[in-house]
This record gives structure tokens, sequence and C-alpha cells, in this order.
């Protein structure tokens, strides 16, 4: 289980629950001490996927990740303009 502690959390919030969106239990630690875990509610439609994924894994159709953590998390945020990717699209294509 991933563990995270309450400013990392709060600062990266969104990318947590894309996490916790997916299945995975995100242990919240203050002061290096577990205080609560973050999970996807029981019996719903998250976990089935999860079941499917274990089910996978255990054979040996996919392989779990090495590390257990998002690999993006220290990605910084990228904004841009609406319409930025069609543009560069079209200039890539030749269609200015």
């Amino acid at each position: 289980m991933a563990s995270a502690g309450i400013r990392k959390l709060k600062d990266h919030l969104s990318r947590y629950i894309r996490r916790v969106e997916s299945g995975e239990r995100i242990a919240i630690t203050a002061h290096g001490r577990v205080v609560a875990e973050l999970g996807p509610p029981p019996g719903g439609r998250r976990d089935r996927r999860r079941d499917s994924f274990q089910e996978l894994a255990a054979g040996g159709v996919i392989q779990s990740p090495l590390e257990d953590r998002d690999p993006t998390e220290d990605w910084p945020e990228i904004r841009l303009p609406a319409g930025t990717a069609a543009r560069l699209i079209d200039e890539d294509r030749g269609d200015d």
C-alpha cells in the first residue's frame, strides 16, 4: 500500500484521488505514523476492476508495478492555452 504525508496529500490531492479511483488504497501519515487510509468505497465498480487486475496478475498475464507510487507524481503541471494541441497538429500536418 502506498503512503503519503498529510502535506503531500494536500498538495497532490487530485493525483491521489485518481489512484484511489483505479482501486488503490493510500495510507495517510502524520509525523511518520499511519492515521487514516484513503480508498474506494466497498462494493463499488472500482472494486470489480481491482479484482480483475488481481486475477490477471495471479494468472501471469500482467505484472504488478515494481514501485508503489505514481510515476508521474513529480512531473510538473503543464497548462496550455485552449487550441494549442490542435494548432500544433495542424502545423505538423502542414495544414497552416
